[in-house]
């Protein structure tokens, strides 16, 4: 056995293995990097630590404090990365290939961090209003929260991004407050224990927020709860082994599978060879080819074009793949690297295989495949490899079979329905990309290709000059497709926090409701004091601290003047015959002067701790304000946000949300909104 280390797994708050098992390989000469460890970690000790300890320090903090702590830890990682993408290069990664998995990563603990600031509470509690009144009198009412889900997450990973595929889901998942096991992909494990010993080296994890196995799963999957979560990502085959664990059915375990799939991009019918989005085409299907060697499970698999343009689009696609230079990616100008292992290069050749049964190879091996740099005969490195189907409706075939590397298929349509019809055939899909330049082709294709794919792009020259791509998942767009694709969610901005925190619906008073939501419900008994709720500190208002406001009379200089100041001389302010005809039969307030007067009504003016209003939500006009109606306003704290935020001038401060209810002389609501606020907190 070499000098090579044993990778560790990280369980129970330490480090265990000793002794070397398998050997993991350089993927560009063969080398051993590191091997796998003999000893099987105790999971029943990983799951008691992740429930004992990891629950119980993820709660003692919240949504906002979570916020912060991913923050630090993408802060710290950063500052490391370059030992990351030292290790990276040898998983056959260029240093382009990497910066997906590493700063991809990274970018996603900023995401997540940024998304739980700005969207979730303080507290470990989301309440998802508004409140409903069940009754016909005010006193029962119900609505819906959402808090963390009392369990862990087992976090199953594939090889093709070691670090991006554990963050990307790491991150949701700590912010929601559950711990999680990782287990990565063998092959490529040297990657993600690197990130995680970076992680509980930066001090920044909580006790028992995150563990890692290398190597099997054991009887990890069978000692699972109801309360717990199982997410995998990799092949298809797998994922249906894993989602029927007898256990996880047996109690009812949420598992979200993101399965590879068989990803396609249509070249419009509208699109000419002399057109700026036939070029963007070629790129766009080349770039999935040979980004990370064409193992992404977003890879474009199958080129769907017009049969009068299939000629040019291979003559077009053999140019650009015969220029790729392949090799090491230290030596200059190589672009495409290996793939992650030897065990992959032998699966890729034997799909190919499988697949020239129904396919002719247009671009490959024969056509000058020469990789570069030393010891590359001893790599996992593997041809561009472009096909053509003979007959693209045939059973199997491309439509099936998945060649997870640098191969992509060519195939004919006649019309859009056709090339419709051939995108569904891959049963379901991460990711499907139309080019065109027509926007009808994109009305009528994109409603139809949603049924079948997670995420569309439409690609023409305009939106090229930002696009990220088809092979990019988003932190703010989901990621996960139906059918083949796992039938999953990842990703999509707070959705994917969600996932990992259980809805329960509450009923009771609004008071009640207020109490449990800690935010003020519409109807729930207010509290009232000789002090204007804009003069307190953040940390001494009270939820549901109210002011009801003097009254105010509307007349029609009221109504002359705000015009004359808006500019705003809408027949309705105006004029009296066309009002009168109207259906409201007279004339009415700008709906924008009863705002203004009811902040007229509620303002403190004198400088205090309440520093800006910087927006207003859910705004609705209910009723219309006359001339000679009055109006008056109540003023509620409505939820309060404590972000940890400083002024420039480093002055604390918090964010405060106000229910205000604008309401008329027969006690009617005329409008109804929450300003956002921010407010000083004491000084010490």
């Amino acid at each position: 056995m070499s000098h090579a280390p044993t990778l560790q797994s990280f369980i129970g708050g330490r480090w265990i293995g000793q002794h070397g098992a398998q050997p993991l390989r350089s993927a560009l000469d063969g080398h051993v990097l590191a091997y796998s460890h003999e000893e099987r970690p105790d999971f029943a000790e990983a799951i008691e630590h992740a429930r004992a300890r990891g629950l119980a320090e993820l709660m003692a903090m919240d949504f906002q404090q979570r916020a912060a702590r991913l923050k630090a830890l993408a802060l710290y990682l950063s500052e490391r990365k370059e030992q990351l993408y030292a290790l990276s290069h040898h998983s056959g990664a260029t240093r382009a290939d990497s910066w997906i998995d590493i700063e991809g990563g990274n970018a996603t603990l900023f995401a997540y961090s940024g998304i739980g600031t700005r969207e979730l509470p303080s507290g470990n509690i989301v309440h998802e209003g508004p409140a409903i009144p069940l009754g016909k009198q005010g006193h029962f009412a119900g609505s819906h929260i959402l808090v963390p889900r009392a369990g862990l997450a087992v976090h199953i990973n594939a090889f093709n991004f070691p670090i991006w595929g554990m963050l990307e889901k790491f991150a949701p998942t700590f912010l929601a407050g559950m711990p999680c096991i990782v287990k990565p992909a063998t092959s490529t494990s040297y990657l993600t224990e690197a990130v995680v010993r970076l992680m509980d080296q930066s001090g920044l994890l909580p006790v028992g927020s995150l563990q890692l196995v290398i190597g099997g799963t054991g009887d990890l999957l069978d000692r699972l709860l109801g309360q717990d979560v199982v997410t995998f990502t990799g092949s298809a085959d797998t994922a249906a082994k894993l989602r029927v664990t007898p256990n996880l059915i047996r109690n009812s375990v949420p598992f979200t599978a993101e399965a590879d799939s068989l990803n396609c991009a249509i070249l419009g019918p509208d699109v000419t060879p002399d057109d700026p989005e036939f070029d963007l085409y070629i790129k766009e299907v080349v770039r999935e080819m040979t980004t990370k060697a064409g193992q992404k499970c977003t890879a474009i698999r199958r080129a769907i074009v017009p049969a009068k343009h299939i000629d040019a689009v291979a003559t077009r696609l053999r140019e650009r793949l015969s220029k790729v230079v392949v090799g090491d990616p230290s030596v200059e100008g190589v672009r495409m690297g290996a793939l992650a292992s030897h065990d992959q290069q032998a699966d890729v050749a034997e799909r190919v295989q499988s697949l020239l049964q129904s396919c002719d190879l247009l671009f490959g091996e024969r056509d000058g495949f020469a990789p570069v740099g030393d010891g590359v005969a001893e790599g996992a490195f593997f041809a561009p490899t472009l096909l053509q189907a003979r007959n693209p409706h045939a059973e199997g075939g491309a439509h099936d079979i998945e060649a997870f590397g640098p191969v992509s298929t060519l195939m004919a349509y006649d019309d859009l329905d056709e090339a419709l019809a051939l995108a569904a055939r891959g049963k379901g899909s991460l990711v499907a990309t139309l080019v065109t330049h027509d926007r009808q082709v994109a009305a009528k294709a994109i409603p139809a290709a949603a049924a079948w794919h997670g995420r569309l792009l439409v690609l023409d020259r305009e939106a090229a000059v930002e696009s990220t791509g088809h092979g990019s998942p988003l932190p703010q767009l989901k990621h996960g497709g139906p059918g083949r694709a796992g039938g999953g969610e990842e990703l999509g901005g707070l959705r994917a926090v969600k996932h990992y925190l259980q809805r329960a619906a509450v009923q009771g008073s609004p008071s009640m409701l207020m109490a449990v939501t800690g935010e003020y419900v519409r109807g729930a008994e207010v509290i009232e004091t000789e002090v204007h709720p804009f003069r307190r500190h953040f940390e001494d208002l009270q939820i549901g601290e109210s002011l009801l406001t003097h009254r105010r009379t509307v007349t029609e200089a009221d109504l002359v003047n705000f015009g004359c100041l808006s500019g705003d001389h809408f027949y309705m302010h105006f004029d009296d015959i066309a009002a009168k005809e109207s259906q409201f039969g007279k004339r009415i307030a700008h709906g924008y002067f009863v705002l203004s007067a009811a902040a007229g009504l509620f303002v403190s003016a004198a400088p205090g701790p309440v520093l800006a209003n910087y927006g207003l939500d859910t705004l609705r006009f209910i009723n219309p304000v006359g001339i000679g109606d009055t109006i008056q306003a109540r003023l509620t704290c409505k939820r309060k946000i404590d972000q940890g935020k400083k002024s420039p001038q480093g002055i604390p401060q918090g964010v405060v949300a106000w229910d205000v209810e604008v309401t008329n002389q027969l006690g009617e609501l005329v409008a109804s909104y929450d300003i956002l606020t921010l407010v000083v907190k004491r000084e010490g």
